[in-house]
């Protein structure tokens, strides 16, 4: 598409939007989101956008159904003042845990929200680890699903070589048997050994360790996630690599949900240093932790959005 591109941005994640148009050379596009005095949302969208290449920079996190609808609501008001293409650009995508029925008579919400961002307008959708990558298949378009293992294995990697920890004495330890995948590609990223978390979880937001599956005795532990939310299973998977012999135990997830109880959780735990993204804006959080580092996705974006703006392969960035 040889249109000019316009980059707008909800009220989830300025920081990041901010981030990749720099990354881009450009400025976000004149985009007013507020409330009506019933709570109702707002948007005028102030630059042309008619024929244009659109791009909105928005999360679904918390609260997911305000920064859900000002999404829908943003693709709408550039639908109707005729953008030649609307790509929805969202670092994390709510409601993603949702992608199966687990019970009778249980929805399945992560397919709902792919039905509503189809019907509001969407052309395309850009987006960063998937909690299940047959989400994307939930859409009748095109869907790039980012992953944030390279960079968060980069900053990593300076973390150790700083503590002077030798990859070989290094294992990347996947949560549950869903994230062996993730942690895979982590390990061979590092040269590291690889082992599995078996838990158990009763209900949502808890889960029981149970067992370990590979050997972590003398040896530093890096949990890779996708997600931490309350941080339960994050900090009883530390406890027990602990308790299986590990030195150190590290921590890597790309969306910092981070909810309810997270951060004591976190601060009274076994893990020396958690490493995330910001796809969710942990700056709007009045919570702090030294131990939570971020690592900023706003190059891979940019790259991601030029080559779809300019109808170039990016498989690239997925290696």
């Amino acid at each position: 598409m040889n249109s000019e591109m316009i980059l707008l941005a909800g009220n989830a994640v300025p920081v990041l939007a901010d981030s990749i148009a720099k990354q881009l050379g450009l400025r976000l596009s004149e985009a007013n989101v507020s409330r009506f005095s019933d709570g109702e949302i707002s948007v005028e969208i102030d630059s042309n956008v008619r024929g244009r290449d659109v791009f909105i920079v928005q999360s679904t996190s918390q609260p997911a159904n305000d920064h859900l609808m000002e999404l829908l609501i943003m693709v709408d008001a550039c639908k109707r003042a005729s953008a030649g293409r609307i790509t929805a650009v969202i670092p994390y995508y709510g409601y993603s845990r949702q992608d199966r029925k687990v019970r009778s008579r249980a929805p399945i919400t992560a397919k709902l929200i792919a039905d509503m961002i189809t019907v509001a307008g969407v052309s395309r959708v850009l987006t960063m680890d998937l909690h299940a990558g047959q989400i994307q298949g939930f859409f009748n378009m095109p869907v790039d699903n980012l992953f944030a293992s390279g960079i968060l294995s980069e900053r990593m990697q300076q973390i150790l070589n700083a503590d002077c920890v030798d990859n070989t004495d290094c294992v990347v330890v996947s949560p549950d048997a869903g994230g062996a995948e993730r942690a895979r590609y982590f390990a061979k990223r590092l040269g590291a050994d690889m082992a599995i978390v078996d838990k158990r979880r009763s209900e949502p937001n808890q889960s029981e360790v149970m067992n370990i599956v590979g050997d972590v005795n003398g040896k530093t532990a890096i949990i890779v996630d996708d997600l931490a939310d309350t941080a339960g299973t994050l900090c009883k998977a530390a406890t027990a690599l602990k308790e299986q012999g590990a030195i150190e135990v590290y921590a890597c997830c790309t969306h910092p949900v981070l909810s309810g109880p997270a951060f004591e959780r976190i601060a009274q735990s076994d893990i020396k240093k958690i490493l995330v993204t910001d796809t969710i804006d942990r700056l709007k959080s009045q919570n702090k932790s030294d131990k939570i580092e971020t690592v900023s996705t706003a190059s891979l974006f940019a790259d991601a959005i030029e080559a779809i703006h300019k109808n170039s392969s990016i498989s690239r960035l997925f290696g």
